[in-house]
C-alpha cells in the first residue's frame, strides 16, 4: 500500500524517526541530529534532506512555544525581537541553502555535524540549570534580596538594553544557521542566552526555542514555494516530532541527562565521521 507514491511502511519508519527526533530535541536541543540522517538513510538527496527536515520539525518548535508561555511571560519584547531575528534569519539561511550549489552544502554538512555534537558535549542547558539550582538552595540574604527588589523595579525583566551586544550577534547567527541546517541550533541559542544572563533556565529554554521555530517556520515558507519539499516524508515527521516532544518530558527524568548527552554526542560524532568519509575522500 503506497500514499502519494510512498510506501506505508516508509512512512511510518519517518514517522519513528521524528518521534525520536522530538525526544532528542526536547532533551538536548538537537532533533535534527536523528531527523536529518533518517531522511538520508531512506535515499532522499541531502539538500532535499534537509529542507523537509526543517518543514518536519517546524512540529516540535510549534508544540514548544504553545506550552512554554508561562515562561515567556514578563519577556515579551524579547519574544517579538526573536521572533524577528529567527524569521530574518530563516530567510537569509534559506537563501543561502537554495542559491548555493548542492556540492557546497554536502561539503559543510560534516562540520557543522560535529559542531553541533560539541555544542552538545559543551552542554550549556546543564550549566544553566546548576547555577540556578545552586542559586534556589543557598537563597538570597536579605541585602541581597533588597538589592534585587531594586534592581527589579530600575529595571524590568524585559528591558533588553541590559543585555550584551555580542549575544545579539550570536542570536543573528542561530537563527541563520537555522535556516541553513539546523542541527544543534536550539543548544547554541542556549549557549548565547546563558552567557549573556538573559534569566533563569527555564526562560532562556523557552525563548531559544522561539528564535529556531521563527527561523523554521520563513524558511519552510521559502522551501515550500520553490517545491523543495518531499512532502509525504514532511507530513510524517512533523506529526512524529509532536509525539516525541510530547512524551520526552516524563520519560527524560526518568534518564540521567549525561546519558543522554552522550548518546547525541556519540549520534553526531559517528554520523559526521561517516559524511566526512563518504564526501572528502
Amino acid at each position: 500500500m503506497t500514499i502519494a507514491g510512498t510506501s506505508v511502511i516508509t512512512l511510518l519508519l519517518v514517522l519513528l524517526a521524528g518521534v525520536g527526533a522530538g525526544f532528542v530535541g526536547y532533551a538536548v536541543g538537537a532533533s535534527s541530529l536523528v531527523s536529518y540522517p533518517a531522511l538520508l538513510a531512506l535515499g532522499i538527496p541531502p539538500v532535499l534532506s534537509n529542507t523537509t527536515n526543517t518543514v518536519g520539525v517546524v512540529g516540535t518548535g510549534f508544540g514548544g512555544c504553545l506550552s512554554a508561555r508561562r515562561e515567556l511571560s514578563g519577556h515579551r519584547t524579547r519574544v517579538v525581537i526573536y521572533a524577528v531575528i529567527g524569521v530574518l534569519g530563516g530567510v537569509i539561511g534559506g537563501l543561502l541553502l537554495l542559491e548555493l550549489p548542492p556540492e557546497v552544502f554536502e561539503y559543510l554538512v560534516p562540520p557543522l555535524i560535529l559542531f553541533s555534537a560539541l555544542i552538545i558535549a559543551l552542554n550549556p542547558r546543564e550549566r544553566a540549570h546548576a547555577r540556578d539550582a545552586v542559586g534556589s538552595a543557598l537563597g538570597p540574604t536579605s541585602a541581597q534580596a533588597r538589592e534585587a527588589a531594586v534592581n527589579a523595579a530600575a529595571h524590568p525583566k524585559d528591558d533588553v538594553r541590559r543585555d550584551p551586544w555580542w549575544m545579539w550577534l550570536g542570536i543573528s547567527f542561530v537563527g541563520i544557521y537555522s535556516g541553513y541546517f539546523g542541527a544543534g541550533a536550539g543548544t547554541l541559542a542556549l549557549a548565547m542566552l546563558d552567557v549573556g544572563r538573559i534569566g533563569p533556565f527555564h526562560e532562556i529554554n523557552a525563548l531559544k526555542t522561539v528564535v529556531g521555530f521563527g527561523a523554521n517556520v520563513t524558511a519552510s515558507v521559502m522551501f515550500i514555494v520553490r517545491g523543495s519539499v518531499n512532502w509525504p516524508f514532511a507530513v510524517a515527521l512533523c506529526a512524529g516530532c509532536f509525539i516525541g516532544s510530547y512524551i520526552a518530558p516524563p520519560v527524560t527524568r526518568r534518564i540521567p541527562a549525561k546519558v543522554m548527552r552522550a548518546a547525541a554526542v556519540i549520534a553526531g560524532v559517528i554520523l559526521a565521521v561517516k559524511l566526512g568519509w563518504s564526501t572528502y575522500l
